[in-house]
């Protein structure tokens, strides 16, 4: 095989990417990512023999891994730009070390006339490649893909300027534990601890997002264009989208989002921006069709490219942690400064309107804060029976025939259920327009895929105010939709809270070996999804 990798939902036959990525990554894309862990692990080792150490290493350490999760980079120059760099911070930590950590990594040099005997080691490394015991494996390919989501989210934390040491400390002591000869027991009670992490690293975000921002309100979004040319905007970055803003203010462009975007118009400080139109188009893989039909400049903020096509390649953009070769990226800011949009800017103003593909509107914004002002009512509606169950719907949405299960559900669950989501996988069901129970919208939109911290939230403060012993007591089932690493440690984190019997689709990861999800079954009761109309039978009656 010239690569392997089976970290997303898609991969081939369900067992793994052999020969290019279903995500359209190359083998030696691949090879580049593997060779990038496994520097990162050296670096890691390093950082965890020397203890506490400046936060630019975990900073930098959460940006790579972000960089190779799926549809995020599929730029091999800018890959190999940070592994030189990954390089100069791993030797300024060995300077730190006087006894070197057994297993390190530390036999990567690049210089230019080593560079193809070092892409040939890549694929000799592969980070998973320790153990030939499937079991073992499969823990550290979860506990890799869970430091993976923890660092997709603590990196967008941290351009808000909020951060966590002791996230980065367990960054560090993950990838390092990859590199050992650990136990099944050892490596599954780290698993549970990237799942603690996960919880704080969307803490730590939420955080950012509302310090920022303030808390997200209940939000009608229009669906239709307006007759001014346009920007688009994608991933999941709210800095940037800040910063495009101010800078497009006054110009006469409007600004609209796509996919993961829609939730910035939740959020207060970005109301006062008459130019702020609206939401285009779905989820992540439509975007093909979306960004032909846009017009306009297209900005894609992280992950969630997919490859580009010719008819719109002159006219998108990557920032942060995404990349596509041939594409243009905008560079990061500098220390207290702002990213430079005005090359995207002059585009628009040479470009047509946004031509319309749909009208109506979207409501959104029901975050933690949002439900708790709506405690009161939404308690009553249950107590009164008017609310029968809560049905959490959150998750990633995907290409793949079978993701048409989650819009058979939300169609055929019973008008007395409420579809609590985040994440693209509401574009399955968010326009179905399910109505409302007493003024409650049947589909409560809490944001984007790391504000499932929110679901969690909301579910714990109902345990509480109901005076329930256990969270699984509540009126309230899982249904979960994953795609690639974010939603794993979205899983992961809600393992740690104590939720259980939650459903997995359309299907189990790749990565999980029998056992591993024999002991998720036993211990927490994951399910596969099913038919839909068994599915919605048994969450009705809490099985």
């Amino acid at each position: 095989m010239s690569m392997f990798c089976y970290q997303c939902q898609e991969t081939v036959r369900n067992t793994g990417c052999t020969i290019k990525g279903v995500c359209g990554k190359e083998a030696k894309t691949s090879d580049l990512m593997d060779l990038m862990i496994y520097v990162l692990q050296g670096l890691s080792l390093y950082a965890e023999k020397a203890g506490n150490v400046d936060k630019k290493y975990g900073v930098f350490t959460c940006q790579a891994l972000f960089s190779t999760i799926t549809n995020a980079n599929f730029d091999d120059n800018r890959i190999i730009e940070l592994i030189k760099k990954a390089i100069v911070l791993r030797s300024e930590l060995k300077q730190k070390v006087q006894i070197a950590p057994e297993g390190l990594h530390d036999s990567a040099v690049w210089t230019a006339d080593s560079a193809d005997e070092f892409m040939k080691k890549a694929v000799e490394v592969s980070p998973l490649s320790y153990s030939d015991n499937e079991d073992i494996r499969s823990l550290k390919s979860l506990l890799l893909y869970g430091l993976k989501g923890i660092a997709a989210y603590t990196d967008h934390a941290a351009v808000l300027g909020q951060y966590d040491q002791s996230i980065f400390k367990f960054m560090f002591k993950g990838l390092a534990a990859i590199t050992k000869e650990l136990s099944a027991d050892e490596l599954t009670a780290l698993v549970l601890e990237a799942g603690e992490n996960g919880v704080k690293a969307m803490a730590v975000l939420d955080k950012a997002n509302t310090s920022a921002y303030g808390n997200p309100e209940i939000t009608k979004v229009n669906l239709g264009v307006r007759n001014n040319p346009g920007i688009l905007i994608s991933g999941h970055d709210l800095k940037d989208m800040e910063e495009l803003l101010k800078q497009t203010k006054g110009t006469g462009i409007d600004v609209y989002t796509h996919s993961e975007m829609l939730p910035a118009h939740y959020y207060p400080a970005f109301k006062k921006y008459e130019h702020f139109a609206g939401n285009y188009g779905g989820s992540w893989w439509h975007q093909n069709k979306d960004f032909e039909t846009f017009n306009g400049p297209i900005l894609m903020t992280t992950n969630c490219i997919i490859p580009v096509k010719d008819s719109y390649k002159e006219r998108i953009f990557t920032t942060g942690m995404a990349g596509y070769p041939g594409i243009k990226h905008i560079a990061d800011r500098s220390a207290g400064g702002s990213k430079d949009f005005s090359e995207i800017v002059e585009l628009a103003k040479k470009c047509k309107a946004p031509q319309e593909i749909e009208t109506g509107e979207i409501v959104g914004g029901f975050a933690h804060n949002q439900v708790f002002a709506l405690a009161d009512k939404v308690v009553a509606a249950v107590k009164s029976g008017a609310i029968k169950r809560f049905i959490v719907m959150a998750g990633c949405d995907g290409r793949q025939k079978p993701r048409s299960y989650f819009t058979e559900v939300a169609e055929k669950l019973p008008k007395d259920t409420v579809i609590l989501t985040a994440g693209c996988a509401k574009y399955r069901y968010i326009k179905l327009g399910l109505g409302d129970i007493g003024g409650i919208p049947r589909v409560l939109d809490a944001g984007q895929c790391n504000d499932s911290y929110s679901l969690a939230i909301i579910a714990l403060k109902l345990k509480e105010v109901f005076g329930l012993d256990d969270v699984n007591k509540l009126p309230l089932s899982f249904d979960i939709a994953w795609y690639e690493q974010k939603a794993v440690i979205v899983l992961l984190a809600l393992l740690h809270l104590g939720f259980k019997n939650m459903r997995l689709g359309p299907t189990l990861p790749a990565f999980l070996s029998p056992n591993v999800v024999k002991v998720l079954v036993e211990k927490f009761n994951i399910k596969l999804i099913a038919a839909a109309d068994d599915d919605v039978a048994a969450m009705m009656v809490g099985a």
